[in-house]
């Protein structure tokens, strides 16, 4: 059974599992600041700052009682339909999605380019051209045309 295992771990493909693994979580880190640090900043400029995330209702019905933040509802034991969080989450996906799709884009086109073969030189065909074997039709017409 160790022999097995050993076998298993020394496979490729297990070895490429494991360092996109590693890469994927300091990617992760990446994408995340990207969208975190600079896109979300750049579309709270365009929507006057406005933070989803606090959006919520309370789903104990009591009229008498309201509060002011998630915070507070959670602290109380309140029930709450947190719709800002979810709503931030799916808007975060979407940037991310898009971010990895441009980048993923941006690498398939780098390596589409390094991996262009060499062009190769047109092939010269052997024998007369075209030019050539219009010359010499044109030539013997000529020379049968004189000689009658």
């Amino acid at each position: 059974m160790i022999n097995e295992f050993k076998d298993f771990i020394a496979k490729g493909n297990v070895m490429d599992m494991a360092v996109g693994i590693i890469v994927g979580a300091a990617f992760t880190a990446i994408v995340t600041s990207l969208v975190g640090d600079i896109i979300n900043p750049i579309i709270a400029l365009f929507t006057g700052g406005i933070d989803f995330s606090g959006w919520f209702y309370e789903l104990d019905f009591d009229p008498d009682q309201s509060y002011a933040s998630i915070d507070a509802a959670t602290e109380a034991g309140v029930p709450i339909f947190a719709i800002g969080n979810f709503l931030m989450a799916v808007i975060n996906f979407l940037i991310i999605a898009w971010v990895v799709f441009l980048l993923v884009k941006m690498v398939n086109r780098v390596k589409a380019a390094a991996e262009k073969p060499e062009e190769v030189a047109p092939e010269v065909p052997s024998g007369p051209s075209e030019l050539d074997v219009l010359l010499e039709i044109r030539d013997s017409l000529r020379a049968n045309g004189s000689s009658n």
